[in-house]
């Protein structure tokens, strides 16, 4: 089982890894001028346009997803639209990484929840547990009196599971060997205001989220 385990992160890793590089060489122009790459897999189109074929190329983009947050609210990508956010992977009872990838997000609410163009989205991996009432005393113990900025997600499990796995590129899962019962990362995952991945940044490293907090003006500009 433990190999399993390792198996599985392992490949998710090497998908991630490989899908973030391919892209990144393609955008090597636009970071040596301060722009953030667009990460994921793309695929080039060619179709007829006026008797012309012309090429556009389409990038990997969040699938559309319906969650609820601590108030209680529908949010949808609808809601995400035309702005910036940060999306993470948690739940309220892990007793490894949360609580310092929470910590660590704070710093970024602090500096931009003023910001009406910018969100974060902390979905939750156990809600049956977390639910948004759960989530709603959660975000006041830990300093977030309302859903302004900082949403707070539950919803179906699966779906939460499928989303970080396939939209967000990051790990999340059930796994009964890991302490709490659920397998996850602590990505924090950078999407701009047409749902693709902007940047992926390590939501447990103080240095990570310092330059999370530096490229997220890059896209409200």
């Amino acid at each position: 089982m433990e190999m399993e385990r390792k198996m599985r992160v392992w490949v998710f890793a090497t998908f991630i890894a490989v899908a973030f590089s391919s892209c990144n060489g393609n955008n090597a122009g636009n970071q040596s001028n301060g722009e953030l790459p667009i990460l994921g897999n793309r695929e080039v189109q060619e179709f007829e346009m006026e008797g012309k074929t012309v090429t556009d190329t389409v990038y990997h983009k969040i699938a559309d997803f319906s969650f609820t947050n601590q108030e209680g609210k529908t949010i949808t990508n609808a809601s995400m639209q035309g702005k910036v956010y940060v999306a993470d992977f948690f739940f309220t009872t892990c007793p490894t990484i949360c609580p310092i990838m929470k910590t660590q997000m704070l710093r970024v609410y602090e500096k931009f929840k003023d910001e009406p163009r910018f969100q974060i989205l902390s979905h939750t991996l156990d809600p049956v547990h977390d639910t948004p009432e759960l989530l709603k005393d959660y975000a006041s113990k830990i300093g977030v009196e309302d859903d302004k900025t900082w949403h707070f997600l539950s919803g179906d499990q699966e779906k939460i599971f499928e989303i970080g796995q396939t939209s967000y590129l990051t790990t999340a899962m059930a796994d009964q060997n890991e302490p709490g019962g659920i397998l996850h990362s602590g990505a924090f995952v950078l999407i701009d205001q047409d749902g693709h991945i902007r940047g992926v940044y390590d939501g447990t490293k103080e240095d990570q989220v310092d330059r999370l907090m530096k490229d997220i003006p890059k896209l409200l500009k």
